[in-house]
């Protein structure tokens, strides 16, 4: 009996381990728009098969995404739908799947493969976040060189440099349309830096080099320690740099400060004016955000000989998309048009958000005045209060406020000229008061004698 018994032992044994050795060793997604999307196919000991649709849920397709590195579960459609079929040689491997939509991999779930009764009209589908959907180059001389961007959700962030090279730095260059890889750069030495709000999207990327776009490659989403010190950059040939010169930097001139004015920029120590032609609102959105000025307002040609420029025309068209840092992030070509001074390009952007106290003994007390279209105003003291005087304070760099009488408050004498703002309301932890809510610019119902005044610790 013994002897039956230690046969039998080891027949199971082996069994058992033939099982475990079936579970899926990889997993695809196969047909759909982009890889983080298709038919669920799995690979057994070699062999690549579907999974029943038998209780298939999003718990089981999240955990798809996550071993996928994509985004998150937005669907769970049927696998058949997806072109072209499985073929009829290839076997329905998995029956039925049981996750708890927390595992890593999908063989980390229980797993049914005793398929009996299902055919691929029954294959599982998956559709996850597509990781990412853009891809852009920021702070460089030209389109095809900076800093690596990516899209996630609609939201744009950077790429840590763990393990990139060149030949992710090769898919880049050809999702952009850009010419061959040159060299793999720091991202961190392209100016203006990644903000502190702008986050790290992706630890790590594995492409083959041979990929169309980033999305198609392995990407490791699940940032854990990476600095924008260690963001990613790429190199790529321009194949627009026998067709125009790129512009060193821009200025705006002969307006009334510095956020509007006609369009000039540099290149090779002499400012040129713009043509209109070759100029659209995108445009003039890059060059407020490149100036730190607010929103762009208005883009038309120069009105009148007086605000006409001199000197050489820059004959450029941009074809910015209005979400670029500056004006050297945008395609460019050259413009075909005999154009004149009398169509030099002028913008307007709102003025950069300021403000002052003034008739205080020092600068962190006094009358509050705001920058509005070139023109310092008041702030009428309706609604205002101490979140208010907070903000005022912090934003100046001012300390704290403190209480003194409403006398003292209007010690500093009325203001002269605009009253811009109305109606402030903030919560006290803004860090500047145009994130307070406020009636619109100009619109009021105070005379000077409600100007705000206030006095700061520092």
């Amino acid at each position: 009996m013994a002897p039956l018994f230690n046969l039998m032992l080891a027949v199971l044994t082996i069994f058992v381990g033939l099982c475990l050795s079936e579970f899926p060793s990889k997993v695809r997604l196969v047909g759909g728009a982009h890889r983080c999307e298709g038919r669920v196919e799995v690979e057994v000991n070699g062999q690549w098969g579907t999974v029943c649709d038998d209780g298939w849920d999003r718990s089981d397709v999240a955990v798809v995404c996550r071993e996928l590195s994509c985004g998150a579960a937005i669907h769970t459609p049927r696998g058949a739908s997806y072109q072209p079929p499985a073929s009829e040689e290839q076997r329905v491997l998995i029956q039925g799947v049981e996750c708890s939509g927390m595992e890593d991999k999908l063989a980390q779930c229980t797993l049914h493969d005793d398929v009996f009764d299902c055919s691929h009209e029954e294959d599982a589908g998956a559709q996850c976040e597509k990781f990412p959907s853009k891809v852009r180059l920021v702070g460089g001389a030209h389109r095809c060189e900076g800093r690596v961007e990516v899209e996630v959700n609609g939201q744009w962030g950077t790429v840590c440099d763990d393990g990139w090279d060149r030949s992710d730095v090769a898919v880049v260059c050809r999702e952009l349309n850009c010419g061959a890889a040159i060299h793999t750069p720091r991202g961190a030495s392209y100016q203006p830096p990644a903000s502190e709000e702008q986050r790290v999207l992706i630890q790590g990327v594995e492409c083959s080099g041979m990929e169309d776009t980033l999305a198609q490659c392995m990407l490791h989403g699940d940032v854990s320690d990476c600095s924008h010190e260690e963001d990613a950059g790429a190199q790529c040939e321009n194949p627009d740099s026998d067709l125009l010169f790129v512009p060193e930097t821009v200025r705006l001139v002969d307006g009334s400060g510095s956020c509007q004015g006609r369009v000039e920029v540099l290149h090779q120590a002499q400012w040129s004016t713009v043509c209109k032609a070759g100029w659209n609102l995108k445009a003039s959105k890059a060059v407020c955000r490149q100036l730190g000025c607010g929103r762009a307002l208005l883009t038309h040609t120069c009105c009148n000989k007086s605000t006409q420029g001199k000197g050489p025309i820059w004959m450029g068209k941009m074809s910015c998309s209005g979400q670029e840092a500056n004006l050297q992030d945008c395609p460019f070509s050259r413009l075909e048009n005999n154009c004149t001074h009398g169509e030099d390009t002028w913008i307007e952007c709102e003025d950069p958000f300021e403000l002052r106290l003034v008739g205080g003994d020092t600068s962190c007390s006094g009358r509050l005045e705001v920058l509005h279209k070139g023109s310092w105003g008041s702030v009428c003291d309706d609604s205002w209060g101490e979140k208010e005087d907070q903000v005022v304070c912090k934003q100046l760099g001012c300390g704290k406020p403190l209480s003194p009488s409403p006398k003292a408050r209007k010690s500093y004498g009325p203001g002269a000229g605009h009253i811009w703002l109305d109606d402030v309301a903030c919560s006290g932890k803004e860090l500047s008061l145009e994130f307070c809510r406020h009636r619109l610019w100009g619109y009021h119902d105070c005379t000077h004698e409600e100007d705000v005044g206030l006095i700061c610790s520092e």
